[in-house]
C-alpha cells in the first residue's frame, strides 16, 4: 500500500479535526495510527501541525492543550463563569478528607492507605478510595513488600486530563514546611504498616 501526500494546510485541517471530533484526547502516535495511518508525514511536520492550531487557537474562546492522555480542545478557563451556565447539573462536592486522600496520592505517589493514614492521623474511610477509583483518578499500581502487602496508590491519566495537567511536575509545589511535616511522618518508626 503506497502512502498518500497532503499539503502542510490539510495536515493541520486533518489534525484538527480529528481531535475537535475524538470523544477523549488523542495522542500522536493515536493520530499516526488512524487518521494519519495511510499518509506519509513525519514527526516534525506533525508537531509543526500541532504548534500552528495551538497558536492559530491561542487568541480564541477555546484552546488546544496537552493533558495526561493526549491532545484536547477545551474553552479558557476565563470563561468559565459563562459558560457554567449552560450546565445545569453541578459538579460534585467532594469533602475535605477525599481531597487530602487525593492530594497526598498525587504529591508522594506510590503510596499505601496506612500511610496516607499516617499523614493525615486518622482512618482513609473506603468509601473515599471507592470513589477515587471509580471516578478513575487513582488507581492500584502494586504492592509494597511488607507484612500484608498493602496496595500502593498512584493517580492515572483521568486525573491529569480532569485537572487538566500534562503532567505531575504542573502540580504546584508544596510549601516546604508541608513537604518537610509529611516527609517526617513518613519516616516516623513509631508507625507501622498495617496490612490491609
Amino acid at each position: 500500500m503506497t502512502s498518500r501526500r497532503i499539503s502542510d494546510e490539510q495536515l493541520v485541517e486533518l489534525i484538527e479535526a480529528a481531535i475537535f471530533v475524538s470523544p477523549k484526547p488523542l495522542t500522536k502516535k493515536q493520530l499516526k495510527e488512524t487518521v494519519l495511518s495511510d499518509i506519509s508525514v513525519a514527526p516534525k511536520r506533525v508537531n509543526d501541525a500541532l504548534e500552528a492550531i495551538e497558536s492559530h487557537y491561542q487568541t480564541r474562546g477555546i484552546r488546544l492543550v496537552k493533558v495526561g492522555s493526549g491532545y484536547r480542545f477545551q474553552a479558557c478557563s476565563s470563561l468559565s463563569p459563562w459558560l457554567s451556565n449552560l450546565f445545569q447539573e453541578r459538579a460534585p462536592k467532594y469533602s475535605r478528607a477525599l481531597l487530602e486522600t487525593l492530594s497526598l496520592i498525587a504529591y508522594r505517589q506510590p503510596i499505601t492507605r496506612g500511610e496516607i493514614e499516617q499523614v493525615r492521623g486518622v482512618t482513609v474511610a473506603s468509601n473515599i478510595m471507592k470513589t477515587l477509583q471509580e471516578r478513575g483518578w487513582v488507581k492500584v499500581v502494586g504492592h509494597k513488600e511488607v507484612p500484608g502487602r498493602p496496595s500502593l496508590y498512584a493517580t492515572t491519566n483521568e486525573f491529569l486530563d480532569y485537572f487538566s495537567l500534562s503532567g505531575l511536575e504542573q502540580l504546584p509545589p508544596l510549601p516546604k514546611q508541608q513537604q518537610t511535616q509529611i516527609d517526617k511522618l513518613l519516616h516516623d518508626p513509631s508507625v507501622r504498616e498495617p496490612s490491609e
